[in-house]
């Protein structure tokens, strides 16, 4: 349309009848036309090359990667097998073999102690829980058959169960009887304690200073703990 204006506008203005076209130029311009067409079908023929080629790549890698989670998921598979017929269930017997045990073993009574040296393990590890009944029968326990040591310890234990069950009086001629069998040893010193606390409970202030007094007189030089318990008393009573 912009060529018919420009050719009426020609004819318009006087200019005449446009010249005839050469007569080489549109073989030339075929020329250069078919060897475009060419190129491009070339290139067009390359790319659809390139692709199948691609195509074929990735159809190459998509089989690998699938035999390789095949072949994944059967050894995970074969290995949770294994896991809960073979070794898995044998470990698992183990743990409950031994819960089973356990529980046999805490359903089954405990021997009791008989020998003096257990008595008095077991008759120390009441008192500690503040099972008293308990400390005291395993004391009396102890000393019919304790000697030497094992009897002071047992009647030092007597006396401490007595005075945990508030029996004051008894507690404190246990206590005296524990320093009597052996004044020298070292349990006397705390056995005299006892002997004064258990008669300060008792309200007997005077035989209580009487206690510390002798404490004093045969252990001038006691240790740390037994001094600061012997002041605690001494205030309790009223000692001079």
């Amino acid at each position: 349309m912009a060529l018919r204006d420009a050719v009426s506008q020609l004819q318009a203005s006087g200019g005449g009848a446009m010249p005839p076209p050469s007569a080489t130029a549109a073989p030339a311009t075929a020329s250069a036309n078919g060897d475009l067409t060419a190129q491009l079908l070339d290139r067009v023929n390359t790319l659809e090359q390139q692709q199948r080629d691609m195509r074929g790549e990735i159809d190459q890698l998509t089989n690998d990667l699938q035999q390789k989670t095949a072949a994944l998921s059967k050894q995970i598979a074969d290995n949770q097998f294994a896991a809960q017929n073979g070794g898995g269930g044998a470990a698992a017997a183990a743990p409950a073999a031994a819960d089973a045990a356990g529980a046999a073993a805490e359903a089954a009574p405990r021997a009791a102690p008989t020998t003096p040296d257990a008595l008095l393990a077991s008759g120390k590890a009441a008192l500690q829980k503040k099972d008293y009944a308990t400390a005291h029968q395993n004391a009396e326990a102890a000393l019919q058959n304790a000697k030497g040591s094992f009897k002071v310890d047992a009647q030092f234990l007597l006396a401490q169960s007595l005075a945990g069950e508030k029996q004051y009086r008894q507690s404190a001629v246990a206590y005296y009887d524990a320093y009597r069998q052996s004044p020298k040893s070292a349990r006397a010193p705390d056995a005299l304690l006892g002997v004064s606390a258990s008669l300060l409970a008792l309200g007997d202030k005077k035989a209580a200073c009487q206690a510390l007094g002798k404490l004093k007189a045969e252990f001038p030089s006691p240790t740390q703990r037994v001094s600061h318990a012997a002041e605690i008393y001494a205030g309790r009573g009223g000692c001079q």
